[in-house]
């Protein structure tokens, strides 16, 4: 068995090989390197992808002009701008290269057909659909429940590799925190 992302990925929900051999053939393996930017504001998205390996991270501008982190998207997960790769409308997110890697890339068209054609595909495409809906409503509630301190104790939990691939900036606005909050937090961690 191949262990790429993709094939981890697809294999164990698209049963027919050739189907299978179709799906995998559809994805492009590109590179990325630290400092790209995959997407920017007002541009429309026109693939998604899947990182193999590396580390980005997504980002919009607020009304004050501040950098506000949205995702963080490492090894296994996929990458998307879904509103505006599904609406076809200009993104208000930038997405870069955090730490240079490999993506696997599929385009709009080509995924809109195997979906068309594939019902295995579009199965485990509305499960990935889902999934992401429910992490995405998870966060929103904790931004409005949770105190800053769990929503970075979860983070921390759930997601290690943040800590080591990102900065304590980007992680700061992701939690909806200033980075002064996120070291009194961290410090009072330490006290414990």
């Amino acid at each position: 068995m191949n262990s790429s992302v993709i094939h981890q990925v697809f294999e164990p929900s698209i049963a027919n090989k050739l189907e299978l051999d179709t799906v995998l053939n559809s994805f492009d393996l590109i590179e990325c390197h630290k400092g790209d930017t995959l997407l920017s504001e007002g541009q429309y998205a026109s693939e998604y992808y899947f990182v193999e390996s590396g580390f980005l991270r997504a980002y919009a501008i607020d009304t004050r002009g501040n950098d506000i982190t949205t995702g963080f998207y490492g090894q296994g997960q996929i990458l998307w701008e879904v509103a505006s790769l599904f609406l076809q409308t200009p993104t208000k997110e930038n997405i870069e290269v955090l730490q240079s890697g490999k993506l696997w890339r599929i385009t709009l068209s080509k995924f809109q057909e195997l979906f068309d054609t594939i019902a295995d595909f579009r199965d485990s495409g509305r499960t990935r659909l889902v999934q992401n809906h429910v992490k995405l409503k998870q966060r929103s509630l904790s931004m409005i429940t949770d105190k800053a301190e769990v929503r970075y104790l979860t983070l921390m939990k759930e997601h290690p590799e943040i800590f080591q691939m990102s900065t304590l900036k980007h992680i700061a606005t992701y939690l909806g925190i200033t980075d002064s909050s996120l070291s009194r937090i961290r410090r009072d961690i330490i006290k414990k």
